[in-house]
């Protein structure tokens, strides 16, 4: 069922490249690049860093020597890994399943702090994984037999549960690749909006470029978007693009997905382990998958990046600082990882609420939502005791304000503004569109020839 899914969303994607939507700057960059005055019903909201969640509570309460992290099970329910009897009827006594495991969160940790301690080596990454309480260090087709020969005595050192595994490709940012923003360094996707009260904000990746930068919302340079006013990469990857007009605009809460249709963003949280996500960028379009870890760490040849969302939601060049999220709310911008939607792969998300406590921002959401968006927790569905795959990108709404950044297809056959007449004209121009999809899909498959060596 799953794979059904996910070939229904790739189909859905394509579909819209047809229409000619992924081309000139779709998902969230639709939204962020509105510059009208946002309308009164919008105003900020401030994320409180972690949502309302009974397990993760319980997980605190008993201890990192006692609790080996908590996920969402195939069937809905939470999941805590524990050390001893005592501890698992303590999680029976709240509604949750007990995983009697060997080693502790400390212990854990520990490993992952001895990994970090270690001379650093490109193309090396590890995380925690809580449904096999083991280690998990990955090197992709970049690390030399010798560094990986060395990386897996400092493992032997530490113990059994350290689990080592060759990737294929290999673990760089995604960046470059196609629209919407674009600046001398590189191309991105937007994330979030965001506000600091005063003025707003994109939310996108640190590694898409230094403080200083400017933004253009056309590959002609002539829109200019707004410049980078805060940038942290590596270490963490976070920056924020100030609007040149100060504000977003209105529907600053929606993530575009084309054709006029988005999903409004409600508010921000801290993903699950097995938790069903959400990415849209602006070069492969909208997918969905699992959360596999969380806290990873990720050594790119740029420098190394930690506190990292790990997923195996695909993701290509010029998804860099596009959104992740789950039913309305806002989790990650995506950071870099390996593979594409073709093959598929792995992909790190910077947290959203890490990045926005560090700026001091929040997120724009409608006024509406507000209220609502403090009790929505990613793991909800858990709660609810649906299964993980019941999750849905969120509510439906239109995307509005970007009337000029809109493809003269996406607007005829749009039902809310046309009448029947205009349909038979955009049916005349799918032989057209057909072509140009065609042109584009030959540079687009070119691109990642060319870019292969580099990005996987």
């Amino acid at each position: 069922m799953r794979h059904a899914r996910r070939r229904v969303v790739r189909r859905v994607t394509r579909l819209a490249a047809v229409g000619g939507l992924l081309a000139g700057g779709v998902m969230v960059a639709q939204a962020a690049m509105a510059s009208e005055t946002p309308a009164g019903s919008a105003r900020p909201f401030a994320a409180s860093g972690t949502a309302a969640d009974p397990t993760a509570a319980l997980v605190a309460r008993l201890g990192t020597a006692r609790t080996a992290g908590n996920w969402i099970g195939a069937d809905g329910r939470p999941v805590v890994a524990v050390t001893d009897d005592s501890a698992a009827r303590a999680v029976r006594r709240a509604g949750a399943e007990a995983k009697l495991v060997p080693h502790s969160m400390n212990e854990l940790r520990s490993a992952t702090t001895t990994l970090r301690s270690a001379p650093r080596v490109a193309g090396t990454a590890w995380s925690v994984d809580y449904r096999t309480n083991q280690v998990v260090v990955q090197a992709d087709r970049t690390v030399s037999a010798a560094d990986w020969s060395r990386m897996n005595r400092v493992a032997a050192g530490i113990g059994t549960f350290v689990r080592m595994e060759r990737m294929k490709g290999a673990f760089t940012t995604r960046l470059n690749g196609a629209q919407p923003i674009l600046s001398t360094g590189g191309r991105c996707s937007a994330g979030f909006n965001v506000t600091d009260g005063r003025s707003d904000f994109i939310l996108t990746a640190g590694h898409c470029g230094p403080s200083g930068s400017i933004w253009f919302a056309d590959n002609r340079g002539d829109r200019q978007l707004g410049r980078t006013v805060s940038s942290t990469f590596p270490g963490n990857d976070f920056s924020l693009v100030q609007y040149d007009s100060g504000k977003a605009g209105e529907g600053a809460d929606v993530v575009a997905l084309g054709g006029g249709k988005g999903v409004r963003i409600t508010g921000a949280a801290d993903p699950s382990v097995g938790q069903r996500v959400f990415r849209s960028g602006s070069t492969s379009g909208l997918h969905d998958g699992q959360v596999t870890g969380l806290n990873a760490t990720v050594n790119y040849p740029e420098g190394t990046v930690t506190g990292l969302i790990q997923t195996d939601v695909c993701a290509e060049p010029g998804d860099s600082g596009g959104p992740l999220f789950s039913d309305g709310i806002a989790l990650g911008v995506t950071s870099g990882g390996n593979g594409d939607c073709t093959a598929g792969g792995t992909t790190f998300f910077q947290p959203v609420t890490k990045a926005m406590a560090a700026l001091n921002v929040r997120l724009l959401v409608a006024a509406g939502s507000a209220g609502g968006a403090q009790k929505a927790a990613p793991s909800a569905p858990a709660a609810r005791g649906a299964a993980p795959g019941a999750a849905s990108p969120g509510s439906s709404a239109p995307v509005t304000g970007t009337t000029e950044g809109q493809t003269l297809l996406a607007r005829l056959t749009d039902t809310r503004t046309v009448g029947p007449g205009l349909l038979v004209i955009a049916g005349s121009l799918i032989a057209l569109v057909g072509t140009r999809y065609i042109r584009a899909e030959q540079d687009r498959r070119a691109y990642q020839r060319y870019y292969s060596a580099t990005w996987g």
